[in-house]
Order: structure tokens, then C-alpha cells, then sequence
């Protein structure tokens, strides 16, 4: 791992291993960040970020690079269950966001991260306030194509 910064030395040791094969495998595709990034729906700052134990990578991030190392069958599997691994032991966040108004404090004591980069965004929990911007956006969408059609008709109609 010639060219790679040193990992924090205070990374528990299922994300230090992790990282490290990460970095081998993409050292064996022979590709730059800019190149990894060209080939695979994730960006050059977002491998230097996974690449650097600074952010866990998402699943497919991490079977993208296998694909593109030409990992099949169990190898693949293995980097999977490695990934299991690092991301439940992966440092969380220092900072702890302040409890909603009329909840008590404490809880279980699970920080989960605020953006939880191992989610698609589709399973994320909605957030405060999305349901009801939603259906607004909703409404403005339908007023929009009756307006349209309302126009065209209008149009047809005059200019026949």
C-alpha cells in the first residue's frame, strides 16, 4: 500500500483489516480514484473517503470494486461479510444531536450517523415535516399539468 496516508491509529481492528484489503483490491485494478470514480456510480472523493477510513462505504460501492477487480463467488462474499463487519464496529460520530422538545434525554445509548451512508436513500427515515412537503409538491404537480391541458384545449380551441 505504497502511496497510502497512514489509517488512524484508533480504528477498531475489523475496519483497519477492512480498509487495508479495500486498498489492496483497489491497487490490484491498476485504477486511479478519478478512474475508479468514471467506472462506478460513486464519486473520486467519495473512494478517497471510504479509501481512507474516514466514511464507510456503501455495500455497492464496496461489490463494485470487486466486480471491477474481477471478484466473483466466495472472494466477493468474503469482502462482503468483511464489510458486515466493519460497519457495525465503524467509530460513530462524536457529536450527538440535541433530543426533539418533550423527549427525555438519554435512550438506549445507540448513536445512529445522522446520514447513514450504508443506506440508500429511499430507506432513510423520513424526516420532520417531509410528509406534508410531499403532498404539497404533489399538489403543485397536478395544479401544473391541469394548467397545461387547460392551455392546450384553450389553444386548440382558438387557433384550431
Amino acid at each position: 500500500m505504497g502511496g497510502w496516508q497512514p489509517l488512524p491509529d484508533d480504528l477498531p481492528p475489523e475496519v483497519r483489516h477492512f480498509v487495508e484489503q479495500l486498498r489492496l483490491l483497489k491497487d490490484r485494478t491498476g485504477l486511479s480514484l478519478v478512474a475508479l470514480g468514471a467506472r462506478t456510480a460513486y464519486s473520486k472523493s467519495s473512494w478517497h473517503r471510504y479509501l481512507n477510513a474516514t466514511q464507510p462505504p456503501p455495500r455497492q460501492a464496496v461489490a463494485a470494486l470487486c466486480r471491477i477487480a474481477g471478484l466473483g463467488g466466495t472472494d466477493a462474499e468474503r469482502f462482503g461479510v468483511r464489510w458486515e463487519l466493519a460497519v457495525q464496529a465503524w467509530p460513530r460520530p462524536v457529536t450527538v444531536p440535541a433530543p426533539p422538545a418533550g423527549s427525555e434525554a438519554g435512550g438506549n445509548g445507540s448513536h445512529e450517523y445522522e446520514d447513514d451512508p450504508t443506506l440508500p436513500w429511499w430507506d432513510a427515515p423520513p424526516e420532520e415535516g417531509a410528509r406534508w412537503r410531499s403532498g404539497r409538491l404533489l399538489l403543485s404537480a397536478v395544479l401544473l399539468l391541469l394548467v397545461t391541458l387547460l392551455i392546450g384545449v384553450v389553444g386548440t380551441v382558438a387557433f384550431g
